[in-house]
Order: C-alpha cells, then structure tokens, then sequence
C-alpha cells in the first residue's frame, strides 16, 4: 500500500506542476513523469492492473469517438492520396532508421519491429511469435513512446504557441446519461474490438461503439465527464511509466544509444513530412504534426482534443498507419526471415 501512495504523490505533484503551466493533457502526461520518477527509484516494482489500463485506453477511444464529425471524414475526399503516403513514408523511415541497430548484432526482424513507427503494444505481441526478439522490442518501443510523450507537449507550447484549451465546452462533472454513454461505449467497444481482433482493440473498439452510440437520438449529444477523462488520462500514463525500470534499460543498455539516434532521425523526417502534409491538405501544421507523430497514440488523441484540434483528420491519418503496420507486420518478418 505504502508503495501505490508513494507512486499516486509523485503523479499527483507531476499533474499539478503541468495543470499549473498550461501543458495539453495534464493529467496524462503528469502520470507519465510520476511513474516514471517512482519506477526509476531502487524501491518495489509496480504493475497497473490489466483492467484499470484497458479502461484507460476505452475512456480515450471514448473521447475521441464522441468528437468524431462524420462531415469532416467525407471532406478528406482527395485528400486521401497524400494521407495514405504520409502514413506509408512514415513506417518506411522509420524501419530503415531502426536498421542501425543490427550493428548490435540483432536480426533484421528485430531491428525493423523494434523501431517501426505505430503500434508499440501490438508489436510487442507480436514480436516473440513472428521470430523478432520480445525484450528489445518492447523496450525501444516503448522508449520512442516516452520520448515522444516527453517532446509533445514542448512542441505543442513552444512550437505551435498551443496551449490545453479544455476541447471546446467543459463536460459536466456529473450527468446521468453520459455515465451510461461511456460504460456502454467503453464495454461493448471492449468487447467488440476483441471479438473482431482489431488492432489496438481498447482504442478503436471503444472509439467506433462512441461513434455508434452518438447516432442514437438518446445519446446525440453526448460528452465524456471531466473526471471519466482524468481516470483514462492518468491510467494511460502511469502504464507506460512504470514499463522502463532500470533492470528494463540495464538489459539494452549498449543499444540505447544507437536507438535514440534512429528514433531521432525518425521524429525530426516526420515533422518534417507533416509541413507537407499541411500544404497539401489544407489542415492547421499543428493538427498535421499530431497526425504525421510516429506513435504514442493515446497522448496524440488526448492532446488533439485538449487543443482543439481537428481530432477526425488527427485520428485517421493515426489509424491507417496503425491499420497498415498491423497488417504488414507479419509480411515483414516472412521477408526479412529468409536467408540471404
């Protein structure tokens, strides 16, 4: 007990800095540096239950979901050509930088899983079964998530002049129907998304059943209470957090590195393809930069919608890259596992 006090302090002080100074998605990012203070620490390693962080996950599908405009996704018409190669680009990047770790000795199947860009939970799934190394792909994976968790909202501050614009109107803290929106929304979201083995089922499950859900005339102005939000947003971050203990870093520690140089190239040719995609579609460089993050979805969405951004643009760009390294991911291994 002593522990998950010690853990709930630090990301209560970290959440309470970031809220002060104005940062997108406080909570989340708060529980980010709060996890990762205490799992940095030589003290009792934590795990958060299973089914808080899913919950996590189907509360920001949730948010998302309910901020979805039908209008704009038919606008995007022929915006979809540059779309769909801004994705493609950013998973080619960002597996041609992941090489440089071969000069590790890793495999070539490891080294791509490990650094493409998108999809870090479903890589690490399935790393160990299409014959990638489990252990480094989860920690690099992970590690290009928590730079690009730490780097956001930076950027967003310095680079955009953006700061947390609560998403439009303030939810209510407490309204009867909304509860009932989001415990449907977030469960039968769950529930569909497994059954239909999407990727990332705790995000887009839930996203798509809030989508859904708001058609219904019950339901048609339906919000995600403040704090339902705060529970999604710190659980989020305290996941991911508490993944990089220093056992986790000491086991690749020669890699690290080399993994922050490619992760770097990655992030810097990103930005760079967002400003393109800004010119070639219209949309603000601020949504164009969330849209073009190689990862770190669930601080993406948070971060759109806490700015005001357009989370419909934001969140397809994100899920075609998703959708499109999930399924090219065991092509991937099959090609790069045969002998030369």
């Amino acid at each position: 007990m002593k522990a998950w006090l010690g853990l709930a302090a630090l990301v209560a002080a970290a959440s309470a800095g970031f809220t002060l100074v104005g940062l997108p998605s406080p909570l989340l990012f708060g529980g980010l540096v709060g996890a990762l203070a205490y799992a940095l620490l030589p003290t009792r390693e934590l795990t958060l239950p299973r089914p808080l962080f899913l919950s996590g996950q189907g509360v920001i599908g949730v948010v998302v979901g309910a901020s979805v405009e039908w209008s704009t996704l038919g606008e995007l018409g022929w915006d979809w050509p540059a779309v769909v190669l801004v994705s493609a680009l950013t998973l080619v990047i960002s597996v041609l930088a992941g090489q440089m770790l071969r000069l590790h000795g890793v495999s070539a199947v490891t080294a791509s899983f490990a650094s493409i860009a998108g999809g870090a939970s479903g890589m690490t799934a399935l790393a160990r079964d299409l014959g990638a190394d489990d252990r480094v792909v989860t920690v690099i994976q992970y590690l290009r998530v928590l730079i690009i968790l730490f780097s956001m909202p930076a950027v967003v501050a310095v680079a955009f002049h953006v700061q947390d614009s609560g998403g439009g109107a303030p939810a209510p803290a407490w309204d009867v129907s909304d509860v009932v929106f989001c415990v449907l929304a977030v469960g039968l979201g769950l529930a569909v998304g497994k059954w239909g083995r999407f990727p990332s089922p705790a995000v887009l499950g839930p996203l798509l059943a809030a989508v859904v859900l708001r058609l219904l005339p019950v339901f048609d102005d339906a919000v995600v209470p403040l704090w339902v939000q705060a529970i999604g947003y710190v659980a989020i971050g305290v996941q991911v957090g508490l993944r990089f203990t220093l056992d986790s870093l000491r086991s690749i520690s020669r890699m690290v590195p080399t993994a922050l140089v490619s992760i770097l190239i990655t992030l810097v040719l990103c930005a760079a393809m967002a400003w393109g995609l800004s010119a070639a579609t219209g949309v603000s460089r601020l949504d164009a930069y969330l849209a073009t993050t190689p990862g770190g979805l669930y601080a993406v969405l948070a971060t759109t919608t806490a700015t005001g951004g357009d989370v419909t643009f934001v969140t397809a760009v994100q899920m075609l890259r998703l959708l499109m390294v999930l399924l090219l991911a065991p092509v991937l291994a099959r090609l790069l596992s045969r002998p030369e």
